[in-house]
Formats: structure tokens, sequence, C-alpha cells
């Protein structure tokens, strides 16, 4: 029992960054193949059309936080006033490549938010889709829990530089944290932080148990922090409304996110699962089913949208409706 433990352990470890080979292409329609790249089982629903926000996006590295990359309307006239919230990201597996999820979040700030992600834009994924099974996974950059916290604070000290790009045009207590895989648990352990609004955890999950030794010594790490962070105590220092968003029963995460939905109380907790696996549709054109998602949660939750609710509130909700989906919900109707 103790060896299988340890396998999955491993497995869920390479599938955080195996999955990753899976975003490296922009804007495409096919899904990857299932299996090793995280793709989805063969009952998937068909990917769904889902049309971009009202703003056009411009994705850069600003030259002051050159570990980032921004996600931005590229017209931010609109935003005087302080009016354009904050989404600190962290990719699946943890590393620092900054377009790894670019399809979903541009879907994201093309609805006007400021997207901060871990990882400059000019980081290139290696080619994981030609690795043989036991073979190592190539070296690549990656993030503690804490570089989300560095964006947003990147984010929050451009508002008050006076004629810079984002002068009194960032909101700065409309704050929201996510990530996906691996960096859902970097999400879970900055939740604490009491600028947080909203978090939404991505193809993700606390590990219910401590790893083996033999595990825990192989794990990645980034400047000297351990790259899973959260555990199961993190779970009761949220204090803001909390979606996990799963990829059904062949998700990798799958138990450690049902098991966290058990555990986590006092704060409205929405649980949805779309049977996609742990690749999600991140790589969809505008971020498909799971776009539609995160933009209507950060619209209800960081700009007070009433419309966008509708998705998630009421027992006829926009998702609990729509037969794709599987909800739970706590704390909220």
């Amino acid at each position: 029992m103790k060896l299988l433990k340890s396998f999955a352990v491993l497995v869920l470890l390479g599938s955080f960054f195996a999955c990753l080979g899976a975003f490296a292409q922009t804007q495409v329609e096919t899904p990857p193949a299932p299996g090793r790249l995280g793709g989805p089982p063969p009952d998937a629903p068909p990917p769904k059309d889902v049309p971009p926000g009202p703003y056009p996006v411009t994705v850069e590295t600003d030259p002051s936080l050159p570990t980032h990359t921004v996600y931005r309307p590229t017209d931010l006239s609109s935003f005087e006033g302080g009016k354009l919230p904050i989404v600190g990201w962290g990719n699946g597996g943890c590393i620092r490549v900054g377009r790894a999820h670019e399809n979903f979040l541009i879907k994201i700030a093309s609805h006007g938010f400021l997207v901060v992600a871990i990882g400059p834009e000019d980081v290139k994924l290696p080619d994981l889709s030609k690795l043989k099974p036991g073979e190592p996974l190539p070296p690549m950059p990656r993030s503690p829990a804490s570089d989300i916290l560095v964006g947003i604070d990147w984010a929050i000290a451009q508002t008050s530089l006076s004629g810079g790009l984002y002068a009194n045009k960032i909101d700065t207590s409309a704050i929201a944290v996510m990530g996906q895989s691996c960096s859902g648990t970097q999400a879970i352990a900055v939740s604490r932080d009491p600028r947080v609004k909203t978090t939404m955890v991505w193809n993700s999950g606390v590990f219910s148990r401590t790893m083996p030794p033999q595990v825990e010594s192989r794990m990645p790490r980034g400047e000297g922090q351990r790259i899973i962070p959260a555990t199961k105590e993190d779970l009761k220092a949220f204090h803001a409304p909390v979606a996990y968003i799963i990829g059904g029963p062949t998700d990798i995460a799958y138990t450690n996110a049902e098991d966290d939905f058990t555990r986590i109380e006092g704060v409205p907790l929405f649980y949805a699962n779309l049977n996609v696996g742990h690749g999600g549709t991140f790589r969809h054109p505008n971020g498909g089913w799971f776009g539609e998602v995160g933009a209507a949660w950060l619209l209800w939750h960081l700009k007070g949208e009433k419309e966008a609710a509708k998705m998630f509130e009421g027992s006829e909700c926009g998702l609990c409706v729509e037969p794709v989906w599987t909800i739970k919900k706590k704390n909220m109707k």
C-alpha cells in the first residue's frame, strides 16, 4: 500500500509538468491526446465556443517586473478612477512560464482585469510530447507560492506611480488569486493574505497525507521553499469566497479536491466538476468551458456583476442546470 501511495504521488507530480505540453500552443481548438499529456477522457463534453470579453488584450512582461507576465486591456482609458481589479495567477507545474495558460488568461483580461502571471512571457516550454515512459522530465524554472503575491504587490504599487501606465486605474481592494494543478495549492497557501477577496483552485487540491520521505526528497523546490506549500491546515485560513473547478473523476487532483470540499467551512464554497481530465480546457480558444466560468466568477466577486452571479447562485444556477457540470456548494444559495 505504501508503494502504491508513493507511486500515486509521483504520477501526480509528473502530470503537473507533463500536462503543460498541452498548453504550449495558443488559440488551438484541438485538445491534447488523453493520457500522459492530461488530455480529456473519451466521453468528455465537446469544446465550447466561448467569445472573448469586450476589451482587446495586450500580453507583455513589464520592465519593472521581469519575473512575471501581464495580461491587461490594451486601452486603459476606461479604468480611470481605480476600476481594474487584480488577478494573481500561478501556472500548472508551478513553473515560471508566463504564457503557459495564455488562451485562458487572455479571456480573463478581456473582461477588464489586470492578470499578473508567474513567469516571463518569452520563456518557452520544452516539447514534452515525445517524452518516453520513465524518461526524466527536463529541467524547468519553477516558482514558490510567494511569487503570486510578488505580482500582486507590484500591481498595487503601480496605481500610485504618477504618470505611469496604471496610475489611478487599479482597484487595490479587488484582488483574486488563482492557480492550476501544482499552483492551485500555491493559491490556497497565499489565500490567508487579508487582501484576497476570492480564490479559484483549478484542477488541484491539497494532499490528504504527508508525502513519504522518499517522495518528498524528490519534490522540486523554488528559492528554498516547497513547491507544493499547502496543507489541510491552510484550508482553515480561507476568509473569502472560494471556487474549485475540477476536471472530473479522471482528474488526478479529484480525490484531494473532494477531500478539501468536506473540510472547508465558514466561507462560501462553489465546487464544480467537468469531465475533461486534469488538463482542463485552458488551451481551447478563450479557455473554453473553464474560461467562461473563470471570467464569470471574477466579474461577480471583483466587479459585483449580478448577471455573472446567476451562473453560480441558486438551485437553478446556470451551471447547476447545465448537464455537463456537476455542482456542489457550501454556505451559499
